[in-house]
């Protein structure tokens, strides 16, 4: 799989509704078209993990891709993706401080109970034609 040159890539949970509303978001916020998009159910999602040896299992609601540099996960991933969108940039600085482990303690809580605060859908969202361009399958 190619990955767009100087795009970094945001794998999601496709059936979460927090994650597609999340989604949204980026969509919306992407200042300087940085982001593509791949549910984490996809093949794309699928090839990229396994080749960074990231365990699903474990990290199953977001991945940030940062190609040539790193891959970021959890709590740091939403973080990363907030220093790129228009308006959140502040969120790194402000919370950025908080130990890892706290951070992703808080996040977790919201993963695991994601489903049943916010919802499901039975299929990964299809992305609208003047969006489509920015996701991967």
């Amino acid at each position: 799989m190619e990955i767009p040159p100087g795009k970094k890539i945001i794998l999601f949970d496709g059936v979460c509704n927090l994650c597609n509303a999340a989604v949204q978001r980026v969509i919306r916020n992407d200042r300087g078209d940085v982001f593509r998009l791949a549910p984490l159910q996809g093949p794309t999602a699928k090839e990229l993990t396994r080749d960074r040896g990231i365990d699903t299992a474990e990290v199953d609601s977001i991945i940030l891709i940062d190609p040539g540099v790193a891959y970021y996960v959890k709590s740091d991933a939403a973080l990363e993706i907030a220093r790129d969108l228009r308006g959140y940039g502040w969120l790194p600085i402000l919370t950025g401080w908080i130990p890892r482990v706290l951070r992703d303690w808080v996040y977790d809580l919201v993963a695991r109970n994601r489903y049943g605060w916010f919802g499901r859908t039975s299929d990964c969202m299809v992305p609208t034609p003047e969006v489509r361009g920015k996701f991967l399958e």
